[in-house]
C-alpha cells in the first residue's frame, strides 16, 4: 500500500537563494512531481524581449500545475539595461542577466532560450528595432527556437498589433513570433536549419493580455473576451508549502541586477491569454484541449506510458527506490523511440529521476579551479549509491583530458567510492567564455555562426565526466560537468565551474583613461599567470601620434596565479585625440593579448569571460573650476571614477550623514542615477540639499524614473515633473537653446561637436513640465517626434544653482565620450 509522507520543503527553490552552483538533490515529493512531468508530453513556449519581461506566474503555472515542458524565449540577454548590484554593463551585464534568467527558470521549473539579438537600449518603434537587429536573422532564430523546442502552444508577452505604443523590442518580439508561427512548417523557409531539426507547426498562439494593455480595468471589463482563456495561477502546492504565486515571486526575485525583488502573494490570481492564431480550445479551461499530451502521442509510446503511469500511481514516498526497476525498463524503451525530439527530452528527464530515486550521487571535482591547454589535471571522483538497488560503476570517461577508466566497481549501499584520476587538457581545447562574445558583433546582433549554438543559454562546458552506470543490467550514461569546490568558513561548501583559461592574461584596470591634466600618465598593466614558470616580454600597442616608453618590458612569473604589475609611460599628443591601447605578450614566439574577467555573485554561478584586453585613451581639451566634489550614490554608476579621471577629488557621501554642516565644504554635489528612486534616506535629507544650494552650493541631479520617487513634491527647489520622455537615438541632432548661458560657455565652449560619438541614447526620463525658474539648455528629439527640452535644466536658487539632467552621462563616461566630460565640467563649474 502506498504511504504518503507529508513533506514541506523549499529545497527545489532554495538552491538559488543559497549557493547557486550546488547540485540539485531532490526529495520524494520533488521526485514524484518530476514523474508527473515525465508523463506529460506537451510544450509551451513563452516569448518576450528581455530578461524580466517574462510572466513568472504563468511560466510556473504551466510547468508546475499543468506539468508542461515550458520555456522562455528571451530575444535578448538584457545587455542594454542597468546594473544595480555592481559595475558591469553592456556585454558583462548580459552575462549576469543570462545567469539570472537561468536561476529564475531553475526556480519556476522552466527552460531558457535566446536569439542573437543584442539589447542596444530603449527603442520607440519596431521599425527601428528590426533595422538594428537585422530582422531576417532574428526571425531565423525565432523559427529555429520553435523548430528546436517544438511547442504545442506559444504565448507572447506583448501585443503585436500596437507598434509604437511601448518599447520597440517588446512589440518586435511579438511581431516576430506571429510571423514565425506561419513559417516554421515550411521546409523552404530557412532550409539550412533542417539539417538539425524538423519542420514543426504549433497548434495555437496566444497573447498574454491584461487590463494594463487596455489602459484601465474598466475598459478591460468591457472587452470582448470570446477568444480569451483564463487561469487561476494562485494555486497552492501542499507538497512544497508554497502557492504558485510565491514560486513566481521567488523566480522574479532572481533578477537582482535589475532590482526586481518581489514579495510573495497568496490567493487567487487570474491570468488571461487571447487567441491570436490557431484553433480555440473547445474546453477553455484546458490550453491543450485537442492535443494528445500522453505517451500515446508518439509511436512506441504506449508501452512506455503503461509503465510510467503505474510508477506515478504507486510511487512510495518512503522508498522512491522501489520505482527504479520500472523506471529503468521505461528508459530502455525510450532509447528505442523513432521520435528523436521526445527521445532526447524524455531520456534526460528519466535519467535525472532514476538518479534521484536511487540516491545515486556522482561528482567529478578538479583539484584546481582553472588550468590551461596542455597541462595536467587531477580529478577527484565520488560515487555513492544510497539505495538497496544493485548498481555498478562500469567506467568513467572525461574526453577533454583523455581519461577513459574501466572502473567496474559495485556501489555498495551507502558506501561511497572516492578516488582520483589524472589527465591532460587537450592542446585544441577552447577557453571557457560565453560563446556569443567570442566574435565581434554589431550594435544589434551577436556574431554566432554555429547553428547548434544559436539560442543556447550558455556555453557547454568542455570538461565533462561521463559515468557509465549499470542498473538492472542496463547501461545508462550520466554526464556531469567537472567542477571545483572548496569550503568557505562562512558559506560552507562552495561550487565553481572548472575553467580553461589562457597561459597568461593581461589587463588594464581602467577601461577609459582621460588625459586632462598633463601629457603623460603611467599605465599599470596587470599580468596574471595561468600556469607556472612563464618568461617573456610585453609591449603596449598604442594609437598613432601617441608615444610609449619603454618599448617593451621583460617579465617572469614563477607560480600559477601569480600577478605582477608592469608600468609603461604613455604620452598623449598635444591636440585632442583618442584611440585604444592594448598589451601584447610574447612567450617563446606565441602572442597573448586577452584578459580574464571574473564575475562573482552569490546568486549566480561564477562566470569567466575572456576578452581582448584594450583600454580607450582620450586626450581631452578640458578646463574646470572647483575641485572638491561630493557624490551621493544611487542605483550604481561609474561617474565618480570618471570625475576623478579628469582631476576632481570625489568624496562619497553617506546619505544618512547629510546635515546642514556636512555639505558646505563641497564645490558641488552630484546625485547618482535613480538615487531618488532607491535611497530612502533622501526623503528626509532633501531639505538639507536644497538649503546647500540656497546658500551658494551647486547641486547636480542625474536622471530618476517618474515612479516611486522618494521626493515627488520637492525634487527641485521649484516645481518640476518627470515624464517618460527620452531620446533614444544617440545621433539625434541637438539644438543649443541657451547659447549665452554659462553652462555652455564656462570654462569650456560647448558646441554641437561635443555631442558626436555618444552611445546608446541621448538621455531618458526627461522632465516635461517645469516652472519658469528653470532654464532649458538644449533640445533634441527622435525622428518624427516633437522637440524635447527637458534633458538639461538649470535654475538659480538663492546663491547657488540646481541642475537636473536626464542626459545619459552614466553611459557616456565609461565610453570615453569627450563632449560629455566637457559639458559635465561646465555643470560642476557653475557659480565658480
Amino acid at each position: 500500500m502506498r504511504k504518503l509522507v507529508v513533506i514541506i520543503t523549499f529545497s527545489l527553490l532554495s538552491i538559488q537563494l543559497t549557493e547557486a552552483q550546488q547540485p540539485k538533490k531532490l526529495n520524494s515529493v520533488e521526485i514524484h512531481e518530476a514523474i508527473k512531468k515525465l508523463n506529460f508530453l506537451g510544450s509551451v513556449l513563452y516569448v518576450a524581449a528581455h530578461p524580466d519581461d517574462e510572466n513568472t506566474r504563468l511560466i510556473s503555472y504551466m510547468s508546475n500545475e499543468i506539468k508542461a515542458r515550458t520555456a522562455y524565449l528571451s530575444l535578448t540577454r538584457g545587455d542594454g539595461g542597468q546594473n544595480l548590484i555592481g559595475p558591469e554593463i553592456r556585454e558583462l551585464l548580459g552575462v549576469i542577466r543570462t545567469q539570472e534568467l537561468l536561476a529564475a527558470r531553475d526556480t519556476d521549473g522552466g527552460e531558457q532560450m535566446f536569439t542573437r539579438a543584442n539589447d542596444f537600449g530603449y527603442s520607440k518603434h519596431p521599425d527601428e528595432t528590426l533595422a538594428i537587429w537585422d530582422k531576417k536573422e532574428v526571425l531565423s532564430d525565432v523559427v529555429w527556437a520553435i523548430r528546436k523546442f517544438q511547442p504545442d502552444v506559444i504565448i507572447n508577452r506583448f501585443n503585436h498589433r500596437t507598434p509604437g505604443s511601448t518599447h520597440g523590442h517588446h512589440t518586435s518580439s511579438a511581431m516576430l513570433s506571429v510571423e514565425a508561427f506561419d513559417m516554421v512548417s515550411d521546409k523552404n523557409v530557412y532550409p539550412d536549419q533542417l539539417k538539425y531539426v524538423d519542420t514543426w507547426q504549433p497548434k495555437r498562439l496566444f497573447f498574454n493580455t491584461s487590463w494594463w494593455f487596455y489602459g484601465s480595468r474598466e475598459k478591460f471589463e468591457k472587452a470582448d473576451k470570446s477568444k480569451f482563456l483564463e487561469f487561476d495561477t494562485g494555486v497552492y502546492y501542499p507538497g512544497l508549502g508554497l502557492s504558485n504565486t510565491e514560486i513566481a515571486s521567488l523566480s522574479r526575485s532572481q533578477h537582482k541586477s535589475q532590482g526586481f525583488g518581489s514579495t510573495g502573494t497568496r490567493g487567487t490570481q487570474t491570468e488571461y491569454i487571447e487567441l491570436i492564431k490557431g484553433d480555440l480550445p473547445k474546453d477553455k479551461t484546458n490550453i491543450f484541449d485537442g492535443i494528445d499530451t500522453s505517451w500515446n502521442r508518439i509511436k512506441g509510446g504506449k508501452a512506455i506510458g503503461d509503465i510510467l503511469y503505474e510508477v506515478e500511481k504507486s510511487f512510495d514516498f518512503r522508498n522512491p527506490a522501489a520505482s527504479v526497476s520500472q523506471l529503468v525498463k521505461a528508459y530502455q524503451l525510450i532509447q528505442q523511440l523513432e521520435n528523436k525530439h521526445w527521445k532526447t527530452v524524455k531520456s534526460k528527464e528519466i535519467k535525472d529521476i532514476i538518479a534521484a530515486a536511487s540516491g545515486l550521487y556522482l561528482e567529478a571535482a578538479a583539484s584546481e579551479p582553472y588550468s590551461t591547454k596542455n597541462n595536467g589535471l587531477t580529478v577527484q571522483i565520488e560515487a555513492i549509491n544510497r539505495s538497496n538497488i544493485p548498481i555498478r560503476l562500469q567506467s568513467i570517461e572525461i574526453p577533454a583530458i583523455g581519461i577513459a577508466e574501466n572502473a567496474s566497481i559495485t556501489l555498495e549501499i551507502n558506501n561511497g567510492k572516492n578516488y582520483e584520476l589524472k589527465g591532460k587538457i587537450a592542446p585544441e581545447a577552447k577557453y571557457t567564455s560565453p560563446y556569443w562574445l567570442n566574435k565581434k558583433g554589431t550594435l544589434g546582433m551577436y556574431n554566432v555562426s554555429d547553428q547548434l549554438l544559436i539560442g543556447t543559454p550558455e556555453t557547454k562546458h568542455q570538461t565533462e565526466a561521463i559515468f557509465n552506470i549499470e542498473i538492472k543490467g542496463i547501461l545508462i550514461p550520466f554526464i556531469k560537468d567537472v567542477i571545483y569546490k572548496t569550503n568557505d568558513p562562512v558559506k560552507g561548501e562552495v561550487y565553481k565551474p572548472f575553467e580553461i583559461i589562457p597561459a597568461i592574461s593581461a589587463s588594464i584596470e581602467d577601461k577609459v583613461i582621460i588625459y586632462a591634466n598633463g601629457p603623460s600618465k603611467e599605465i599599470p598593466v596587470i599580468l596574471k599567470a595561468g600556469e607556472p614558470n612563464l618568461k617573456g616580454t610585453i609591449a603596449l600597442k598604442h594609437p598613432k601620434g601617441w608615444q610609449v616608453t619603454p618599448e617593451n618590458i621583460d617579465f617572469s612569473l614563477a607560480a600559477k596565479g601569480e600577478e605582477k604589475i608592469v608600468l609603461f609611460t604613455l604620452t598623449a599628443p598635444q591636440t585632442q585625440s583618442e584611440g585604444y591601447i592594448s598589451p601584447e605578450i610574447n612567450i617563446k614566439g606565441k602572442t597573448y593579448s586577452d584578459e580574464v574577467i571574473n564575475i562573482d555573485y552569490d546568486h549566480i554561478p561564477f562566470q569567466t569571460v575572456i576578452f581582448p584586453s584594450e583600454t580607450k585613451v582620450v586626450r581631452l581639451d578640458i578646463k574646470k573650476k572647483g575641485q572638491n566634489i561630493g557624490y551621493i550614490q544611487g542605483a550604481g554608476d561609474a561617474v565618480p571614477e570618471s570625475l576623478r579621471q579628469i582631476g576632481y577629488e570625489v568624496t562619497m557621501i553617506d546619505p544618512e550623514t547629510i546635515s546642514k554642516n556636512t555639505l558646505q565644504s563641497f564645490d558641488a554635489i552630484v546625485v547618482g542615477i535613480r538615487a531618488y528612486n532607491t535611497v530612502e534616506a533622501l526623503k528626509f535629507k532633501q531639505k538639507h540639499l536644497l538649503d546647500y544650494v540656497n546658500n551658494g552650493g551647486n547641486l547636480i541631479v542625474q536622471y530618476n524614473t517618474n515612479r516611486r520617487l522618494k521626493v515627488e513634491d520637492n525634487l527641485g527647489p521649484y516645481p518640476l515633473k518627470l515624464s517618460r520622455d527620452r531620446v533614444t537615438d544617440e545621433n539625434a541632432p541637438v539644438t543649443l537653446l541657451a547659447n549665452d548661458h554659462p553652462v555652455l560657455n564656462t570654462p569650456n565652449k560647448i558646441t554641437n561637436k561635443d555631442f558626436d560619438g555618444w552611445v546608446q541614447e541621448r538621455g531618458l526620463y526627461f522632465p516635461n513640465e517645469w516652472s519658469k525658474e528653470y532654464v532649458p539648455i538644449l533640445a533634441s528629439n527622435d525622428k518624427k517626434e516633437p522637440e524635447k527640452k527637458g534633458g538639461l535644466l538649470v535654475a538659480k536658487y538663492g546663491e547657488g544653482y540646481y541642475i537636473y539632467t536626464g542626459l545619459s552621462f552614466f553611459r557616456e563616461f565609461p565610453a570615453g565620450v569627450s563632449g560629455a566630460y566637457r559639458l559635465f565640467a561646465n555643470m560642476l563649474s557653475l557659480g565658480k
